[in-house]
C-alpha cells in the first residue's frame, strides 16, 4: 500500500482532526487510500506553529510527547488535488491541496518514512487495514 510520511501534528489533524488538505509543493495523480506516516522529526518550533494554526481553526492539539511519531498511524483516502493561489482553511497558498476524505485510525506501526509516496509491505498491515 501507498504511504506519505507527515510531520506531526500534521499527521494527527489528517487522521483525528478532519485535516481534508495536505499541502505539499507536487501534485499528487494518485487517487485511492494511502497510509498515514507520522513522521519522526518534529522540533518545537515547528510543533508550536503548527498547534497555533490549528487553534485558529479551533482544533486543539495533543501535547507533542503524547504524539505518535515514526509510526504509520491511520489511513485515508486521496480523492483530488489541485493547485491554489490562495489559502483556504487548511490549504496554504501556492501549494498544490492534496483533498483529503475518509480517514480512518489503526493501530500504530512501527516504520521508517521516506520522501514521496512509498510503498510499505502488504504483510506488514494485515490484520491492521481493512
Amino acid at each position: 500500500m501507498k504511504a506519505l510520511t507527515v510531520r506531526q501534528p500534521w499527521a494527527w489533524a489528517i487522521i483525528y482532526a478532519n485535516k481534508n488538505i495536505e499541502n505539499r509543493v507536487w501534485p499528487i495523480h494518485y487517487r485511492g487510500d494511502i497510509l498515514i506516516h507520522a513522521g519522526l522529526k518534529c522540533t518545537k518550533k515547528e510543533y508550536l506553529q503548527a498547534q497555533e494554526f490549528c487553534q485558529s481553526l479551533g482544533v486543539a492539539v495533543p501535547e507533542l510527547n503524547l504524539l505518535s511519531r515514526g509510526q504509520i498511524i491511520g489511513v485515508v483516502r486521496v480523492v483530488g488535488c489541485q493547485f491554489s493561489e490562495t489559502a483556504s482553511s487548511w490549504g496554504m497558498p501556492q501549494q498544490f491541496h492534496w483533498h483529503l476524505a475518509n480517514p480512518r485510525e489503526i493501530t500504530p506501526i512501527p516504520y521508517i518514512g521516506q520522501l514521496g509516496l512509498f510503498d510499505v509491505p502488504d504483510e506488514l498491515l494485515q490484520g491492521v487495514v481493512a
